[in-house]
């Protein structure tokens, strides 16, 4: 890739990932905040501003290596995970799943209205391909980080969510893989394994609901 198709794609997707990552981070601080644990709240996490939430190395260094090295076939990347004391909410195993859950529901909901953008340019006959492109890597982008984060491993969502849901003995000892959860997830990605069979078939489950759920407007466009 050369280095103005380089500084295009940054610029179609620098928007998009920077809501997605800061929205993300902010609801998972948000809603511990109004179920009992006031950590992010009082560490300035709960903002719209990027930058606390921004990892240097994670955030924008690994992505932007990755991107050049591999032609934008593979990327990775994170933020800086919220702090979450889970003993200092209510009912901490309840709780701990609506924290989880907060963080890839607010990437839901950005898909949608990336999605709903799109239609609206396609509706007011807007063509600018900088803008089209910019929603459609909206959508790509979180439903991205939707998909990933509902992987059911710690530390991602998806695997706190799941150590809520179980009986104790069994959340106790999932619990115990989360500072090894990481490494499996690169494994997976290595082997493909993570594509092929949960973000490959996730991804697209998750487009065709967002698809379901603007076919009334696709309806009212029908000529």
């Amino acid at each position: 890739m050369n280095f103005p198709d380089l500084i295009q794609t940054v610029l179609i997707y620098a928007l998009p990932v920077i809501f997605a990552i800061t929205l993300h981070e902010a609801a998972h601080g948000y809603v511990a905040h109004r179920l009992g644990d006031n950590t992010a709240w009082m560490m300035g996490r709960v903002t719209l501003n990027p930058m606390p939430h921004i990892d240097p190395m994670g955030t924008i260094v690994i992505p932007a290596v990755l991107y050049v090295v591999t032609g934008g076939t593979f990327l990775f990347g994170y933020a800086r995970p919220v702090p979450v004391n889970f003993g200092r909410l209510y009912h901490p195993k309840r709780d701990m799943i609506w924290v989880s859950l907060a963080g890839p529901a607010i990437n839901f909901i950005q898909a949608f209205v990336w999605l709903l953008a799109f239609y609206l340019l396609n509706i007011l006959g807007v063509t600018e391909a900088y803008f089209v492109k910019m929603a459609l890597a909206g959508v790509v982008v979180n439903v991205s980080m939707f998909v990933f984060n509902l992987f059911p491993l710690p530390p991602l969502d998806g695997g706190r969510v799941l150590v809520g849901l179980l009986p104790w003995r069994q959340a106790v000892w999932l619990s115990k893989v989360e500072p090894y959860g990481m490494y499996i997830v690169l494994a997976l990605v290595a082997f493909h394994a993570l594509n092929d069979y949960w973000m490959g078939p996730l991804m697209k489950w998750t487009l065709f609901a967002l698809s379901l759920l603007l076919s009334p407007l696709e309806f009212l466009l029908k000529p």
